[in-house]
């Protein structure tokens, strides 16, 4: 038998990709997960082993902050599982409708916000929800709410659920084209036999399109697990990196920003950041690899 001819074409198409890919990512990657088992001691880097980990769950100083910034970083996620993707596959579901008019100007709408700078985004919340020029009292009062106002970006008990909204309100457009992709790609075949059964309107969501689209669903929300654990840019616009009031705004992100560069009074230590950086990658990786060989099998199974 002859061997296999090697495709010299696909490797030299591959080629600049996969060293941009190991340049920007790969290397940064494991640099990180080794700078995570070094310290400096008396100004010289020694190798520590798993002290870095040992002094970040064990230290009482450093394991509230981490578990606090973990707590938050969960509710930020859950927020958006929550909202965002719930309101993003009711928005597809909507705007897939044939008789729908100016559905086009409605997708391009809900969209827009996705393609703005996180800093845009929040300063722009930032003076909007101000007590002191903020436009959001006012227009509470215009429709006779104004009792409902608090400064939320200013309130620990409020400040990471309104910032969550604010990425909500930013970002619910990526599952709505996701979905409405998904909707679209539903054979007709399989709509029309459900109108022979008496199947139609909202039923027909239900019974045949929300199982056809379950796959699309699963990958939003790999995707938001990833997203939100990997958030930063929002929080540190909108409350800085202390993330304040208290703390309460604190996810690894900024957590990580703090201690791997300094920030005011607190001296940078890269080790102690990358062994930060190396517990949010294990966060991520556990939930991906809890996706990939728990849920998607299933779905798998389902579908068969």
């Amino acid at each position: 038998m002859s061997k296999p001819r090697i495709r010299w074409h696909v490797v030299v198409f591959l080629t600049p990709a996969v060293i941009v890919y190991t340049a920007v990512m790969i290397f940064p990657l494991f640099n990180t997960l080794r700078l995570a088992l070094y310290s400096k001691i008396d100004q010289e880097r020694v190798f520590v082993g798993l002290q870095n980990f040992t002094t970040l769950f064990g230290d009482p100083i450093w394991s509230d902050q981490f578990w606090n910034a973990l707590g938050n970083n969960f509710w930020f996620f859950l927020v958006h599982m929550l909202v965002q993707n719930p309101i993003g596959i009711a928005l597809a579901a909507i705007l897939s409708h044939p008789r729908l008019r100016f559905a086009a100007f409605y997708r391009s709408a809900i969209f827009i916000p996705t393609i703005l700078s996180f800093v845009i985004v929040g300063f722009a919340w930032k003076l909007i929800l101000s007590p002191i020029w903020g436009i959001a009292p006012s227009m509470l009062d215009a429709v006779g709410l104004k009792s409902l106002y608090a400064p939320w970006l200013g309130k620990e008990e409020y400040a990471l659920t309104a910032l969550s909204l604010i990425s909500v309100w930013q970002f619910v457009g990526i599952p709505m084209m996701l979905i409405y992709a998904a909707l679209l790609s539903i054979p007709e075949e399989v709509l029309e036999a459900g109108e022979i059964d008496g199947i139609t309107g909202m039923s027909a969501f239900w019974k045949i399109k929300l199982p056809l689209i379950l796959p699309s669903i699963g990958i939003i929300s790999i995707l938001t697990f990833v997203g939100n654990f990997n958030a930063f840019d929002l929080i540190y616009t909108a409350q800085g990196a202390l993330a304040g009031p208290d703390f309460s705004t604190d996810i690894l992100g900024t957590f990580m920003y703090r201690t791997f560069f300094g920030f005011q009074l607190q001296l940078g230590d890269p080790y102690m950041g990358s062994a930060i950086a190396s517990a949010m990658f294990a966060i991520i990786l556990i939930g991906v690899c809890i996706y990939l060989f728990g849920i998607q099998t299933r779905m798998r199974r389902y579908q068969l």
